[in-house]
């Protein structure tokens, strides 16, 4: 029996900001893999008992990005949530199409790497966004660890709503 080669980084990788920054790629990729083939209307319409669409995951992940790198990690002056709050980072309006909401996530999505790309896994959040003292403040492990768990657990809950939608499974 063949063993299925292991998702994420390549199997030889030990550097944990390799690891960590290649499950985080992985995780964003699953993230648009999940979506491939869904039609605008599919990618708009909350599913089911879940109350969200796929999109909405993708609002909502962008948002994740920008609060715990920009306004977290660099400090940035930015608005953290939209108005409305968290479960308004979950709706799609009826003026957004899916390539607005998708361009909207992927510039959060460089901006991160960008602010990732300078820094050391042991930096420090600055002071003045999120963390309003240096004890609050988080390492950049910390932040990327959290970030990851949050793909896995929202990539998880499009596999189900995919599923739901067209009965597609797997990665």
């Amino acid at each position: 029996m063949q063993v299925p080669p292991l998702d994420g980084p390549p199997v030889g990788e030990s550097d944990p900001r390799e690891l960590l920054l290649g499950y985080l790629d992985w995780y964003r990729d699953a993230l648009m893999r999940k979506l491939d083939g869904l039609s605008d209307m599919q990618l708009r319409t909350p599913v089911g008992p879940l109350g969200w669409s796929p999109m909405g995951i993708v609002k909502h992940l962008g948002w994740v990005e920008r609060r715990w790198l920009r306004w977290g990690f660099a400090a940035e002056t930015v608005t953290p949530e939209p108005p409305g709050g968290r479960d308004a980072e979950f709706v799609v309006e009826p003026d957004e199409d899916a390539a607005s909401v998708l361009t909207a996530y992927r510039d959060e999505v460089a901006r991160a790497a960008a602010l990732i790309a300078g820094a050391e896994l042991a930096d420090q959040a600055r002071v003045g966004g999120r963390f309003s003292t240096a004890e609050q403040a988080p390492s950049l492990a910390r932040i990327l660890f959290h970030l990851l768990q949050e793909y896995a657990r929202h990539v998880g809950q499009l596999d189900i709503a995919r599923e739901l939608i067209d009965g597609v499974t797997g990665e």
